[in-house]
């Protein structure tokens, strides 16, 4: 999918939110336990009941993985269900790879080709030749983790190193990476007042945006820095829908928040 097919879903929905599909067995309603392949059936309930609502889907690979193959069996199914059923919704791996070339290129191959993702999250810590792989996919998104959410972001990402902050010389070194027109960047909604400054360094690029809701970043903050005249923002929000309840209503009750959140996105793109 195109940047450009990206942004045409975004006015034609009226919406710019990404839904995380992090499954916890601990958390879904206990009657799809039940269920031959649990997560996925809860995945599929989730998608029939908001896929008009968001523009993308991003199931954080860790939530699959923790349970073995079949973990992985059902991120299959899921993945396979949206390129069937809604090619034109935008869909996210979040894997946060990064390594050397060769490895690269593999975690690349899995979740392009194999998986058939349209994006990945990919750290920069290992510089260049570890991202480039990924870019190399040239009608693929690398998503390159910027400056994340969390309160362990200012461990490095903020520190300043020859007078400026690491987060701003990973996005300006990154402008020069082979096809990095097809590079996004994670930015945490908590760190929404450092968006105008990063729009300065890429003003033109989408940027995935973490930790609206249960984290506590604000949409109308991340809107007032961080959107462009392209709107340029994916903004997810994960347990704040998904698990808006725990019993046999929970699809619905998770369209009840993502339409909550379609309704605010819907007033900014207005303004």
């Amino acid at each position: 999918m195109t940047t450009t097919q990206l942004t045409e879903q975004i006015r034609k929905k009226q919406s710019f939110l990404c839904i995380g599909l992090d499954v916890d067995l601990n958390k879904i309603p206990k009657h799809l336990l039940e269920e031959e392949d649990p997560i996925f059936a809860f995945n599929k309930a989730i998608i029939d009941a908001t896929h008009h609502l968001c523009i993308a889907y991003k199931p954080n690979t860790a939530f699959y993985e923790a349970y073995g193959i079949k973990g992985w069996q059902a991120l299959e199914k899921t993945i396979n269900y949206l390129n069937t059923k809604h090619p034109d919704i935008f869909t996210i791996a979040d894997a946060k790879r990064g390594d050397i070339g060769n490895t690269s290129s593999m975690y690349a191959k899995a979740f392009f080709e194999d998986l058939g993702f349209d994006s990945v999250t990919v750290a920069p810590y290992m510089g260049k030749d570890s991202v480039e792989p990924f870019l190399a996919f040239e009608e693929k998104h690398t998503i390159l983790l910027a400056l994340t959410s969390n309160k362990g972001a200012f461990d490095f990402q903020t520190k300043y190193l020859d007078g400026e902050e690491l987060y701003k010389q990973v996005l300006e070194t990154s402008k020069d990476w082979t096809n990095s027109k097809n590079l996004m960047y994670v930015v945490g909604a908590t760190k929404a007042e450092f968006l105008g400054d990063i729009r300065k360094i890429i003003p033109d690029s989408f940027l995935l945006v973490p930790g609206v809701g249960a984290q506590g970043g604000n949409l109308q903050d991340v809107c007032k820095y961080g959107m462009n005249k392209e709107v340029g923002l994916l903004i997810n929000s994960s347990r704040g829908i998904i698990y808006a309840s725990n019993g046999k209503d929970f699809a619905e009750a998770s369209a009840k928040k993502a339409s909550e959140l379609q309704s605010q996105m819907n007033e900014m793109l207005s303004l």
